[in-house]
C-alpha cells in the first residue's frame, strides 16, 4: 500500500529531485510505504491529478519552488475537490516564507517551513497515527547532516542512464549576497567526506556518468574540494569519461586546485561562476564580498589553461545598477572569453534580503512567478524589455555554441560611447538584438534555419564584406549538424567539410557517446 506520495514538477524530465529523495531516505519505517512521482512543467493539470490519485494516498507531498508553484497550486486545488479527505503536505523554498500571502497555502494542510528532511516523515507518522498534528505551519527541524540518511540509493536505473544526478558535498553558504536566499544561512556545512564519496563510488558502479553538485560553495574549503576531483579524475579514462558539474566562488583559486582542474580532459568539467556585478558599489549594496580582479584573471586563466567548460552569471537589475554600468560589467566579462554568459534578470525571492531595497531603489517585479523585475530607478520598463530580449537571443546565438565563427562578427560591429575605438560586445548585441526582434516580433519559436538568415542578413546590413559572412555562418550552420539549406545559401561559396579544414576550423561531431551534454560539446575548450 503506498499511504504516501512525495512529488513535484521538475523543469525538464532530465532534472531528479534531490530533495524528494532526500525525504525518501529518511522516512523511517514508513519508507515501505513511500512513493516518488515527478512530473514536467507543462503537464496537463488533470492527468497529473489521475496519476496521483491511483496510488490512493492518505497523504501527498509537494516540494514547491519558483517554477512550478503556480501549476502546483491549480493540482492541489483541484485535489481538494476530488479527494478532499487527502492531507496535502507543502514545503520548499517559495513556500518557506510570506505564508499568509499565497493562495497555495490556503489549499494545503500542511506547511513545513526550512528544512524537511526529518520533519516531514515526522509529521506524516503523526497523521497517520496520532495525535493529529495541532499547527497547520511546522518549521523544519535542521539536524545535524551526519544524521540524515543519504538519498543517492533512490536513484533509479532510469535516472542514472537518462538524467542528470543532483548531489551535494555541503550544504548553506557562508555569504550574505541579498538576492539569494542562502543569505539566509548562518555558514556552510560540509558533509562528511569518506561517507560522501562512497555514496559517489556507488552511484559510479551503478553506471552514473554525469554529476551535478547542488553546493553554492564548492571550492569553499580546498582539502574537501581537491578529494572531490581527485575522486572523478581517478574515473575518467578516454573510453569512460564523466562530466563533472559545480558551483565556484570566482575570487578563490588557491594553486592546488589549479593543479588538479589542469589534468581534466575537454569534456568533462563544468564550473557555473556567478559573478552578477562588476560594479562595487551595487556589490556592497547587496553584501555581495568579490575581488573583482581576482575573479576575472582566474576566469581568464581557466579558459586558457584548462578545458573546463565556464559557465558564467550576470544579473541584469541589481538596485542602484544602471544600464552603462551593466554593459561595461558585461564587456569586462566577455573580454575574458567564458564559454557561456548567463544574463538573468533579477527575481525577488520570497524571503530574500533583497527586498529592503524596494522602496528606496523603486524596485518593481512581477506579481506572478518568477517575480522578475519590472523596472528600477535606474532602469526604466522598456530597456528592462530590451535586456529580456538580449538575454534571451544572447543564449540562442551566443551560449548556444551554434554560432562560434559568427559571433566574432557580431561582436565587432559597435564602438563604445565612450571610446570610439573600442568595439563594445554589449552595444554590438543590443544593437543586433534590437533589429532582430523587429524583425520578428518573438524571442521564443524561432526555427534555427530563420535565425541563421536573419542574422546574415543583420551582417550583411552592416556592410561586412559578403565573402566573411557566408563563410562563417555557412560553417557554423554544417557544424551545428544541421542538414537543410539556408535561403541565404542560394548564391556564394559552398561549404565543405573540406572547405572548413582548408580554413583550420574543426568540424565537431557530435554523434560520439558521451556523458557531455550537447550544448557543452559544441564550445571549444
Amino acid at each position: 500500500m503506498t499511504a504516501i506520495v512525495l512529488t513535484t514538477l521538475n523543469a525538464r524530465y532530465t532534472h531528479c529531485s534531490l530533495g524528494l529523495r532526500y525525504l525518501l531516505a529518511n522516512m523511517g519505517e514508513l519508507q515501505s510505504h513511500t512513493k516518488v512521482r515527478e512530473f514536467m512543467v507543462g503537464s496537463q493539470t488533470r492527468d497529473i491529478v489521475e496519476k496521483l490519485l491511483e496510488d490512493h494516498p492518505r497523504i501527498i507531498g509537494f516540494g514547491v519552488y519558483i517554477w512550478n508553484v503556480e501549476e502546483t497550486t491549480r493540482i492541489i486545488a483541484l485535489l481538494k475537490r476530488i479527494a478532499p479527505q487527502i492531507k496535502i503536505i507543502i514545503g520548499g523554498p517559495e513556500v518557506s516564507f510570506e505564508i499568509e500571502e499565497q493562495r497555495i497555502c490556503k489549499f494545503a494542510d500542511y506547511i513545513i517551513t526550512g528544512w524537511g528532511d526529518i520533519t516531514f516523515g515526522k509529521l506524516c507518522h503523526q497523521i497517520l497515527n496520532g495525535p493529529s498534528p495541532l499547527m497547520k505551519i511546522h518549521v523544519g527541524e535542521q539536524p545535524a547532516l551526519d544524521v540524515l540518511v543519504k538519498p543517492y540509493s533512490h536513484y533509479t536505473e532510469e535516472d542514472i542512464a537518462y538524467r542528470t544526478l543532483y548531489v551535494e558535498a555541503s550544504r548553506g553558504c557562508p555569504f550574505k549576497c541579498e538576492f539569494c536566499l542562502s543569505a539566509l544561512d548562518k555558514t556552510s556545512w560540509p558533509f562528511e567526506l569518506d561517507s560522501f564519496l562512497i555514496e559517489m563510488k556507488k552511484l559510479y558502479e551503478r553506471g552514473a556518468r554525469q554529476f551535478k553538485f547542488v553546493d553554492r560553495t564548492f571550492n569553499l574549503k580546498t582539502t574537501h574540494s581537491l578529494a572531490i576531483l581527485q575522486f572523478f579524475l581517478e574515473r575518467i579514462s578516454s573510453k569512460d569519461a564523466c562530466f563533472v558539474h559545480f558551483e565556484l566562488i570566482p575570487d578563490h583559486l588557491p594553486d592546488a586546485l589549479k593543479e588538479s582542474i589542469l589534468q581534466f580532459p575537454p569534456g568533462t568539467l563544468q564550473f557555473e561562476i556567478g559573478i552578477q556585478s562588476l560594479n562595487p558599489e551595487v556589490q556592497t549594496r547587496i553584501s555581495r564580498r568579490q575581488n573583482n580582479e581576482k575573479a576575472l584573471a582566474n576566469i581568464n586563466w581557466l579558459v586558457k589553461h584548462t578545458h573546463a567548460h565556464l559557465h558564467v552569471d550576470l544579473i541584469a537589475g541589481l538596485p542602484g545598477e544602471d544600464l552603462s554600468s551593466f554593459a561595461a560589467g558585461f564587456d569586462a566579462l566577455w573580454a575574458v572569453r567564458p564559454h557561456e554568459i548567463q544574463l538573468g534578470i533579477l527575481k525577488r525571492l520570497r524571503g530574500a534580503p533583497i527586498d529592503r531595497h524596494t522602496q528606496d531603489f523603486e524596485m518593481r517585479y512581477s506579481p506572478d512567478p518568477p517575480y522578475e523585475i519590472l523596472s528600477t530607478q535606474a532602469i526604466d520598463f522598456s530597456t528592462m524589455q530590451r535586456l529580456q530580449r538580449f538575454a534571451r537571443y544572447w543564449d540562442l546565438v551566443a551560449n548556444s555554441g551554434r554560432f562560434c565563427q559568427t559571433l566574432a562578427l557580431l561582436l565587432c560591429l559597435k564602438p563604445d560611447e565612450k571610446n570610439l575605438h573600442q568595439p563594445s560586445a554589449f552595444a554590438s548585441f543590443m544593437a543586433f538584438s534590437d533589429w532582430l526582434y523587429a524583425c520578428t516580433g518573438k524571442t521564443h519559436q524561432i526555427a534555427l534555419e530563420r535565425l541563421f538568415d536573419l542574422t546574415h542578413q543583420w551582417l550583411v546590413e552592416q556592410k561586412l564584406a559578403l565573402e566573411t559572412i557566408d563563410l562563417a555562418i555557412k560553417t557554423d550552420y554544417f557544424a551545428s549538424g544541421a542538414k537543410g539549406r539556408l535561403a541565404s545559401m542560394s548564391r556564394g561559396i559552398a561549404v565543405t567539410g573540406k572547405t572548413l579544414q582548408s580554413k583550420n576550423i574543426e568540424t565537431p561531431s557530435y554523434q560520439k557517446p558521451s556523458p557531455t551534454p550537447l550544448r557543452q560539446a559544441r564550445h571549444k575548450t
